[in-house]
């Protein structure tokens, strides 16, 4: 008897420098990161996939090993738009995704991905602490979700029959913008939108169902585009699609950590966005080099070409996303005071 009254004693001395620790400490499960993209390691791969193994591997490193993550590549936890709305349900700790994918549920994020509204890597680090980062993040935050490291991405064009540079290449094509507003660009220049993820671009365009699809410099490298198109439109020069595609939390598993592991997630996420930034440009270089080795033809986008496309977005996608509510008002005009 006395010897079990001192194990439960011990157990409850015990218990409140256990609870410093959190969720991390005592739960069986590591945090799980869920994404899309093709499995690698923290130093080859896709740059998405090792971000969130690099983000894993510090905030162990940062905690002692009091806190743990596990990454769950291409898709194998869960769908890809499935994501956004567990995380902001608490069925999901940690995902990396186009944020503009949960447009449908939240209008706001469609922003992310908004036709020629970003023009370059300098402005989309600028968001951060701008005006409309500082909306922007307020928006998601209240949806449920924590953007732990901002993610932007330039893109182009992948295309098998025809190469697809300015509007009037568009016509008569069936291609996948990524987003609602991009969609309507694409609309009013003439083509037949197709909408999915761009995971399942590949099968699309090897089965015909699509002639063209834009997306990141990184995914055309990763699904392996260039065994099927022979046109490439690169980011690597001027550009009018560029897509934002955090690391992001679910409010709900955030706010139980305790503050020193709340301030060690947001510090390590804030880490890596330098490492982004620098594996994105060096993507759109890379995906120039893949598709020439592979026998396709390559094109690059000039300032004249991207002031044709800007004013078809600012006729239709700008004007469509402004007028939807007061919130998307003012974030396209916070976002417009960044590029003039």
């Amino acid at each position: 008897m006395d010897r079990v009254r001192r194990s439960l004693v011990a157990g409850l001395a015990a218990a409140p420098a256990l609870s410093l620790f959190g969720r991390a400490a005592w739960a069986a499960e590591p945090l799980k990161i869920s994404h899309q993209f093709p499995s690698g390691t923290d130093t080859s791969g896709d740059f998405r996939d090792q971000l969130c193994r690099r983000f894993a591997a510090g905030i162990e490193k940062k905690s002692g090993g009091a806190m743990k993550a596990q990454v769950y590549p291409g898709s194998s936890l869960m769908k890809v738009n499935s994501q956004f709305s567990s995380m902001r349900k608490g069925a999901l700790d940690m995902s990396l995704v186009p944020i503009s994918y949960s447009g449908g549920e939240v209008p706001e994020v469609n922003i992310g991905l908004m036709p020629a509204l970003v023009p370059s890597y300098e402005v989309a680090a600028a968001w951060k602490t701008a005006d409309v980062g500082k909306q922007f993040q307020q928006i998601v935050d209240d949806k449920g979700v924590v953007i732990v490291s901002w993610i932007w991405q330039a893109g182009g064009v992948a295309s098998r029959s025809r190469p697809l540079v300015a509007p009037e290449d568009a016509k008569g094509l069936k291609v996948r913008g990524g987003s609602r507003e991009m969609d309507m660009m694409l609309k009013e220049a003439g083509a037949t939108v197709i909408t999915l993820p761009s995971n399942e671009i590949y099968a699309g365009m090897q089965t015909g169902a699509m002639d063209a699809a834009m997306t990141s410099s990184t995914s055309f490298i990763s699904f392996k585009l260039e065994e099927i198109a022979k046109h490439l439109t690169t980011g690597r020069n001027k550009t009018y699609w560029f897509m934002l595609e955090p690391l992001m939390m679910s409010k709900e598993i955030f706010a139980k950590l305790p503050k020193n592991q709340q301030d060690i997630v947001m510090a390590t996420g804030a880490e890596l966005e330098a490492f982004a930034m620098q594996s994105a440009k060096a993507d759109d270089k890379l995906v120039a080099e893949v598709y020439t080795k592979a026998g396709a033809k390559v094109y690059d986008i000039d300032e004249p070409t991207v002031k044709k496309w800007q004013a078809i977005a600012r006729a239709t996608a700008w004007k469509d996303y402004a007028d939807k509510n007061d919130n998307c008002a003012k974030l396209m005009k916070s976002a417009q005071a960044l590029v003039g």
